[in-house]
């Protein structure tokens, strides 16, 4: 496929609001592709890179070059010169870096070079997310739509399911199934503004401690023992103690959910940022495990054996996991079972207290009928934290002035639109600690697409969980809110800009 027929849907997919309209689009195209296109086509019109990040940005760009009077560009093609620059290092890289790059433009149309541009620079904004492409993925070989967001859920990838069905046709998503060693699109839970709430929408349920750790998804076959994140990056060998304890269990093979958590002597929680640093750690793994050790504690068995528990009710998935678990890798919970029960309510509200004076930030009560919605934000699981919290996305970062003189101090906030574009709606300074401020300051020092002076202007990809007060309207901000008293609680590295709060969600904090 060429380039410039990708880059003529990406400006028409930016050109139109229209769900439909989009997915039209994009179905055309992928009914144009061929399976070995797909893998680029699909993260290229979502804004990414099937590399992760090379190194490029604007100022390697440089200057602009003369388009190309015709297009000779395939995706294919641009892919793999990509990936050559990625591999570029050594004496003289930056110089051969940037030959490349401009050759790259040179062969270029103006409007391909548009769309590269954008693509580089983390620009890409069209509303083409992993959604509405699955939908049009559907559309274009005539699949069920939810057979294929279910094969995305269980493959972890569209860019697998639609290699498959584009070349074998619908037929072939029954071979997407739950396998151990290949990780699933976690469960994601809504949010109700109490436990009460919770019980009223829910029914009778599970309340569980919400634990302020990294999520983890744990895949044993026999000896061979994997851990993925939310985002299924494998981290096993990041995880010893991790290992050793999942080694120690009699089970032989299971898909299990959870969190990981480093917890102080006292047994109470150590802040996120340890947590998250611990996870994160690829050097002196050995050294890392034994200054901060992190635990396992699971809530849900998606397999046990060879029986796929997706589709059970979550009461039966958590039989199996308290079969399979002793009672200290298990999350704490109390249940409900009638929540028009005052004594119950009241024992439900008790048990939110109880955890958060352990030093857990919250609960989830879920429906005891519900499968495992795997990669969804479902209403059968519903979270409870007495804080109001947001995850945005950094926009932008002022520099600081007085004792903050040399960092990147006040955070621009967005939430995300429907279209993949983020709505600012506010600043913050306050809530940094010396220490992320240094880090925050490197961070986005590494993700800046521009600066003049004052304003340092980054790529959306750095998601914060932002704890305020309350909403007020503001003409000043495009959604007309802005957030009070908003301060820093923790990055969410763990996170991505599309899993961010949408600016609905803000506003329905409101009503």
């Amino acid at each position: 496929m060429l380039l410039a027929e990708l880059a003529q849907v990406s400006l028409a997919v930016a050109a139109t609001s229209a769900r439909s309209r989009k997915t039209a689009l994009l179905a055309d195209l992928f009914r144009n592709a061929g399976p070995e296109d797909v893998p680029v086509v699909i993260p290229y019109l979502a804004g990414r890179l099937p590399q992760g990040r090379i190194g490029v940005g604007r100022r390697s760009l440089g200057d602009p070059v003369e388009p190309a009077s015709g297009p000779t560009l395939t995706v294919t093609g641009v892919d793999a010169e990509l990936t050559a620059l990625a591999a570029t290092s050594g004496p003289g890289s930056q110089a051969l870096r940037r030959e490349r790059l401009r050759a790259l433009f040179a062969a270029a149309t103006a409007d391909e070079q548009r769309f590269l541009w954008a693509l580089l620079t983390g620009e890409v904004r069209q509303g083409a997310l992993d959604a509405v492409a699955a939908d049009a993925l559907a559309h274009a070989a005539g699949a069920p739509p939810a057979d294929v967001r279910r094969a995305v859920m269980l493959a972890g990838s569209l860019q697998d399911v639609a290699r498959v069905l584009l070349a074998e046709g619908p037929g072939a998503l029954g071979a997407f199934r739950l396998t151990v060693g290949r990780p699933v699109q976690p469960m994601l839970a809504q949010s109700a503004a109490s436990v009460g709430e919770a019980l009223d929408r829910l029914g009778p349920c599970a309340v569980e401690e919400k634990l302020d750790g990294i999520r983890v998804q744990v895949h044993r076959d026999g000896d061979r023992i994997r851990a993925y994140t939310r985002t299924l990056d494998d981290i096993t060998d990041r995880l010893p103690e991790l290992v050793t304890a999942v080694a120690a269990l009699d089970a032989r093979r299971f898909v299990l959910d959870g969190e990981l958590i480093a917890l102080g002597e006292d047994g109470r929680p150590r802040p996120f940022q340890e947590t998250a640093s611990r996870v994160g750690s690829r050097r002196d793994v050995a050294g890392a495990a034994a200054h901060v050790p992190v635990v396992p504690v699971f809530f849900d068995a998606l397999l046990v054996d060879d029986e796929d528990l997706l589709d059970r009710p979550f009461a039966d998935r958590h039989a199996a996991l308290a079969r399979l678990l002793p009672e200290n890798l298990r999350v704490r919970r109390t249940l409900v079972a009638d929540p028009d029960d005052t004594q119950a309510r009241a024992a439900a509200d008790a048990f939110l207290a109880d955890t958060l004076e352990r030093g857990h930030e919250g609960v989830v009560a879920k429906d005891l009928t519900a499968a495992y919605s795997a990669g969804r934000r479902g209403a059968s699981w519903l979270k409870v934290k007495p804080v109001h919290t947001l995850d945005l996305v950094v926009l932008a970062v002022e520099r600081g002035s007085g004792r903050r003189t040399g960092k990147l101090s006040n955070l621009h906030l967005g939430a995300r639109r429907p279209d993949g574009t983020f709505a600012m709606l506010g600043k913050t300074f306050k809530g940094l600690t010396d220490a992320l401020l240094d880090w925050q300051t490197e961070k986005l020092t590494e993700l800046a697409t521009d600066d003049d002076g004052y304003v340092v202007t980054v790529r959306p990809e750095l998601v914060v969980e932002i704890a305020y007060d309350g909403l007020q309207r503001s003409t000043r901000y495009p959604a007309g809110v802005t957030l009070r008293f908003a301060r820093v609680l923790r990055y969410r590295e763990d996170k991505t800009a599309r899993e961010a709060d949408t600016v609905e969600t803000v506003l329905s904090r409101q009503r």
